[in-house]
């Protein structure tokens, strides 16, 4: 949409993620799970970009992307469309059109045409596609067992016990390199900046502070631009969906603050 944008993949548990040289990221570094915990274990490896490894019923069931324009039916308000975007066959129409025209998608109908894509997006990183194979042929084995070892086919199984996952986010487990599934997807992501979690320093009163510490008279802060996210309110860790009581919070806090001053 314009240079150096990126879009931000929300994935499902299923997508199997490996660093640019094609180790199974750890326990419990999976898709959707610790996502600081990832990004500080990515950039200890040396490269800016990974891998999801998935097939095409992965993709239909498990991929939404963040940004308004992307989710026109939520935006709209649109039960029809909701109803054929989410649970109808097929990924989204922006989901779709990211795999068949984004410059990070491999697709591909065979393992040897998925590596050699993957190779051709980063040709100076040596791909170990031994590696990739055999997590994945060891993944789908773990599906034959109903108590299995593997923690992350563990998880979508847990995932697939609530109704709202079962229905719109997490697909039915199924082996990856079974052909009914296919194509097969590579997905290259990149690290970037999303957003800062920063924003004005306020006190609890909303107010807007001074680099001395000392509340500016009048001025007041609310909301994300408060810098309620990230080390504030919810701690380091916050998660976006929670963001909307941080706003609540302190418009309601510079209220009472401006009712008193006045």
């Amino acid at each position: 949409m314009w240079p150096l944008h990126g879009i931000r993949i929300l994935p499902g548990p299923s997508s199997m993620w490996f660093d640019a040289t094609g180790q199974r990221l750890p326990v419990p570094l999976f898709p959707g799970f610790d996502t600081l915990g990832t990004l500080e274990y990515l950039r200890q490896t040396g490269y800016d970009h990974s891998w999801f490894v998935l097939d095409q019923s992965i993709i239909e069931k498990e991929f939404a992307l963040s940004g308004s324009e992307q989710n026109p039916d939520l935006t709209g308000k649109s039960v029809r469309e909701l109803l054929r975007q989410r649970l109808g066959k097929g990924a989204t129409d922006a989901v779709e059109a990211f795999k068949e025209k984004g410059a990070d998608f491999v697709i591909a109908d065979s393992l040897d045409d998925l590596f050699a894509g993957m190779r051709r997006l980063a040709p100076d990183v040596e791909l170990d596609v031994q590696a990739i194979k055999h997590e994945l042929e060891a993944r789908d084995r773990e599906l034959d067992n109903t108590f299995t070892k593997d923690a992350q086919v563990t998880a979508l199984r847990g995932a697939r016990t609530y109704r709202g996952d079962k229905l719109i986010r997490v697909a039915k487990p199924h082996k990856i390199l079974d052909e009914k599934h296919r194509p097969l997807i590579a997905v290259k992501l990149h690290v970037l900046t999303r957003k800062s979690l920063g924003g004005i320093q306020t006190d609890l009163s909303s107010r807007v502070l001074n680099a001395a510490g000392k509340p500016i008279a009048g001025l007041y802060a609310v909301g994300e631009a408060a810098g309620f996210g990230g080390g504030g309110v919810h701690g380091y860790r916050s998660l976006e969906g929670t963001f909307l009581g941080g706003c609540l919070f302190t418009g309601m806090q510079a209220g009472r603050a401006i009712a008193g001053a006045l």
